[in-house]
This record gives structure tokens, sequence and C-alpha cells, in this order.
């Protein structure tokens, strides 16, 4: 066993031995199905905290020539596939940690070398016997190694794209490590599958496309291996189970990543953190910063300012995706902007939709924390810092301070000038928006004879708080507003809701260019 050449199951076995090991070896019979064919060079794309060294971990256990993978895997689900013994321990691995490699701090042409240093360490090492050609000739060594041993490499490669994410303005480096990449791996006979982790895919960037035979498995489509790009409901509902937990307050958190067939997906690691604390919080901020954000949600693109605040809103974007260049700097529109932050995990995608939104309370705070000391959004910074005390005002049923707390976070930008109850409906939600902690906040409701504008109901942590049906009027009154909710009556919304239940009316008159409420106790 060596460094970089099979370098054994040790780390996949650490996970077993966690607390918490959700069994996903049922990416393993997806991926054999492809090894030695045509499709066997993988790009697997993902945000950070979503378990791509994991599966790195799992791979080269599963199929190290090394490792006795059937006493690991053998209570697991891939054990269940009936080919599941043709690929078991049956090559040799290279596995590089491009990160630890230094390939970020260093030119390429050194980090190759040093590349090509490591593996001729082990390989003298592993086949000590073996005359290789030209121990310079990176290539023809490996060939070498397949000659001599009959085995085909699988080479996985985690975070391929450190380069264009820390060097992003390096053109030249990234176009020649681009090219290494195609020489060692394209078209080579002694190469069973290529398997490649990283943040951002692998498409294109500008005409150079060395890396075309790569299909790529992103945040916007990650196709066939969708359910493994987090945990699914059913695998969450169990960890619940198991740990005491409240899954409603759990899907809050952590859930609202969606895909063709999986609908929903949650956040791996900060399910994992707060089962095992038994604590549901803002774990993201663990390995990411609100400054990351920041810096793109600041650019200044046509629409990106009114497109967050849409989204921060609770709304959805159609956006294109098709025209975002696969790196850090290069953008042309507001839209390649929110592409990334698709790839970054601050925005969740629907494919079929087309459309952008803020998947769950977890990144909605690092929106929050994005916007707060950032003059660009001061309006916005400012709704959401007296958000709670409107909430506080609403539950203590005083009508007049918020119906002046809304008034202040009246904000006048292109897209939410006040010309019907749909746009004072943004306020009203940018007004509430660390309500999201404590409540379900469901807009367009269906209820009774009509839908309720907004409907806030307590998560299960907080059954101490009233329900809310809010509807919104605009030219017209809350007394009125108060009226249809009873009339229509939303309340039948809340069938079985045990709890209280405030009607709230707000209106908005355009002339006086004031807001009124109506608070009543349902």
């Amino acid at each position: 066993m060596g460094r970089y050449l099979n370098p054994g199951g040790e780390g996949f076995k650490v996970l077993l031995n966690s607390d918490i090991c959700v069994d996903k070896t049922g990416l393993l019979k997806y991926v054999n199905s492809v090894i030695n064919t045509t499709y066997r060079y993988l790009c697997v794309s993902r945000p950070r905290r979503f378990g791509k060294t994991t599966t790195m971990n799992m791979l080269s256990a599963y199929y190290g020539v090394t490792v006795d993978g059937a006493d690991i895997f053998k209570d697991m689900k891939i054990a269940q596939d009936r080919d599941y013994k043709k690929h078991l321990n049956k090559y040799n691995i290279i596995k590089v940690e491009v990160v630890k490699m230094g390939l970020a701090e260093s030119s390429v042409d050194k980090w190759v070398a040093k590349l090509r240093k490591v593996l001729m360490h082990d390989f003298k090492k592993t086949y000590p016997d073996l005359e290789f050609i030209d121990e310079d000739d990176f290539i023809m060594c490996m060939e070498d190694v397949y000659e001599y041993t009959g085995k085909k490499f699988i080479i996985l490669i985690d975070e391929w794209d450190v380069l264009f994410r820390e060097r992003e303005n390096d053109v030249a480096a990234q176009k020649q490590y681009l090219d290494f990449l195609r020489m060692w791996l394209k078209d080579q006979d002694y190469i069973a599958l290529a398997y490649m982790t990283g943040i951002l895919p692998v498409k294109k960037y500008g005409k150079h496309s060395a890396l075309n035979m790569f299909k790529e498995y992103s945040m916007e489509n990650p196709r066939e291996l969708q359910e493994f790009v987090g945990f699914t409901a059913d695998e969450v509902k169990q960890l619940c189970l198991k740990y005491g937990m409240d899954y409603r307050q759990c899907k809050a958190w952590y859930d609202g990543y969606t895909f063709l067939n999986v609908k929903e997906i949650y956040n791996p690691l900060s399910v994992v953190e707060a089962m095992t604390s038994r604590y549901y919080a803002n774990y993201w901020n663990k390995t990411e910063t609100f400054e990351a954000l920041k810096v793109y949600i600041d650019l200044n693109y046509d629409g990106l300012k009114d497109s967050i605040l849409t989204l921060m809103a609770g709304e959805r974007r159609k956006i294109v995706v098709d025209n975002f260049s696969n790196d850090m700097v290069t953008f042309n529109s507001a839209d390649d902007v929110m592409t990334l932050l698709i790839h970054l995990g601050y925005l969740g995608y629907d494919i079929e939709r087309e459309e952008v939104f803020i998947p769950n309370n977890e990144i909605r705070a690092e929106f929050a924390a994005a916007v707060r000391n950032n003059s660009g959004y001061a309006e916005v910074a400012k709704a959401i810092k007296t958000s709670d005390e409107l909430l506080e005002a609403t539950i203590a049923c005083d009508a007049e301070k918020v119906a002046q707390l809304i008034e202040n976070a009246h904000l006048e930008t292109s897209h939410i000038q006040y010309n019907d109850e749909n746009a004072l409906s943004y306020t009203i939600s940018l007004a509430y928006y660390t309500a999201r902690k404590k409540y379900n906040i469901i807009r367009e409701m269906p209820a009774g004879k009509g839908f309720a504008d907004m409907i806030f109901l307590p998560l299960p942590h907080h059954p101490e708080l009233p329900a809310m049906i809010i509807e919104l009027k605009w030219d017209k009154s809350a007394e009125t507003a108060i009226s249809q909710i009873e009339n229509k009556k939303y309340s039948e919304a809340l069938k079985g809701y045990e709890g209280n239940i405030l009607l709230v009316g707000i209106n908005y008159d355009k002339t006086t260019r004031k807001h009124f409420c109506e608070i009543k106790r349902g």
C-alpha cells in the first residue's frame, strides 16, 4: 500500500466506525456500469460539505486491489447487487488529493514533476522487479505497470478544480493543467475509470475543451447520481427517529435541493452535525463564511440585486444557466452569477422550471449575514435587523407598531414598486425574514373558498407561538382584509391545528403611502 498508489480502505473504515454512516454504496452500482466503457470518465461537482471526499474513500475501498472489500461491504446495499463481486478489489487505484499536493501554490510543471516522483516511488516500492523503460516518461511508466500487472487503473482526483478557484485569473496555467489531465487520462488503455470531484463543472473554459470526454454530474443536473448528492428524505427521517429529532424542523433547516427524480435532498454534513449535537442551527458557516457569498451578490450586474431581493423574499427566479463559463471570474450577466451560486450550494435549482431559489433556513441565514454590512443592500439589511421586533409586535397584537415597522421596511427598488398586493408581499416576506427560524411560511395556500396570501405555521419546537393568517390589500383597508379571511374561511387551512390563531390584515394606501394593520384573534 502506497501514499498515492493503492491507498487502501482506511478512510472508508473510519466512516463506518462513526456514529452516523448513511449507506450510499448504491452509487457503486452505477459506477460499475460505466467502468471499461466509453463513459468511464466522471466529473462529479458538489459544494463543500456534500461528501465528495467520503465518496472517494468508498471507491478506493471497493475497487482497490489491496483491500478486503468483501469484509467491508458485506452488509451494505451494494452487496445485494448481482454484479457486486465483478469489480470488487480488481484494480490499481491512484488517488490524488490536489489541494494537499499544493497545485494552487506551485507551477503546473513542478506539480506534475512532484506527482510523477511520488507515483514512481510507490511503483518501485510495490513492484521492485519491474524495469521501467523510461522513468522520466510519466505515461510510459503507467503503461509499464499495466503491462506488468495486467490490472487497469482507477484514477481518483479530489478537488480537481482548485487551480480554477484559487488562481482564477491564471489562464495559461489552467490550460496547461487541462492539457496534462487530457494527456494522462484520455483514450489511455490503462484507464478503467477516471472519477474527479470538485465544486465546478469541467465543461468549458473559453474555447479550451481538453476534458470533453468527461460526463458531468453537477448541482444543475446530477443525472443518474441524484440520490447521492446528499441525504434523501427517507434517510433523514430514519436519522431523526434514531436521535429523537423533529423531522419537520430538520427539513426546514437543511432540505431544499431538488432534482428531476429526487425532490428532497438534504445537506449531509449539516444533518450529521444537528443529529450528533441534538440541536438545529446553521452549521454551514463552519467551512464557509458570509464573505464568500457577499463577494458575488455585490457584483454590479444588471438585475442581480433585484433578483437577490426576490429570492430572499421567498420567491423563485427564472434564469439561463447554459452561458456560464464554469469558472469563478467570467461573468456576463446576473444569471451567470446565480449559476455559480448553484454550484456553491447557495441556491437550489429546479431544472424543469429553470428557476433558482434559496433552499432552506441554513442558507437563508447566510444571505442575511452577507447583506448585513453590505452598503448595496442597506435597506434589506435594516428590514432583516428589525424582523424579530416585527414578529414580537405581531404576536403581541400591536397593530400600530406592525404597520410602522412594515412601512420602514418598504424597499424602494426597481422590482418592488407598490402597484398590487403581490408587490406588497415582497416587502412583507423580507420584513418577516427571520421568522422562518420559528415558522413555516406558506404563500398562496389553498384555504376555504380561496387562497390565503400568507400563512405562518409554527415549527414543532415553538408550540407556544400562534399560527398567523395574513391577508394583504392595496388601496382598500386592513379591516377588509380581516373580513376576507373570515368570510372565505381561510382558517380551514389550519384544520387540526390546536394552537392559537391570529388574523392579520395589512393594507397599503397609495395616496398617503401609509401602511395600516388590523390584528384579530381567530
